[in-house]
């Protein structure tokens, strides 16, 4: 995901209305209808018309038109309601501690599967 509106995203910052104070300060584009946090292409990367723009840098919601039956998706301009992020709350520290636990958990019942098979090897050779 590379939209540069995404940490506004991830901070729960959003645009209300079409240029209020959030568009001004490129705020996320999503409770006026993007479709961004749903969509799987590059748009952001090879941009429109050679490279110059795409609709989020130029102010516009994302429509996911690249997206299957994105037409009977409801209206270009409704928020979608199912889209959930780490949030702010979240922070690289918590979701990296997590990730360690979860790492450390592993290595730990690796670490007694190993001594318990060796165990049994041992006392199959006496």
């Amino acid at each position: 995901d590379k939209c540069y509106r995404r940490p506004h995203f991830d901070a729960g910052q959003f645009v209300e209305h079409f240029d209020d104070e959030g568009a001004r300060k490129g705020y996320c584009l999503y409770k006026v209808g993007c479709k961004g946090p749903t969509t799987y292409n590059a748009c952001s990367t090879v941009r429109w018309n050679g490279g110059l723009s795409f609709p989020i840098q130029s102010g516009h919601p994302c429509f996911g038109c690249s997206e299957d039956d994105f037409w009977d998706k409801g209206s270009f301009y409704d928020r979608l309601t199912d889209i959930h992020g780490f949030g702010v709350e979240a922070s690289a520290d918590k979701i990296g501690g997590t990730a360690a636990a979860v790492v450390g958990a592993a290595a730990a019942a690796h670490a007694a599967i190993s001594a318990v098979k060796r165990a049994r090897q041992k006392g199959g050779e006496g």
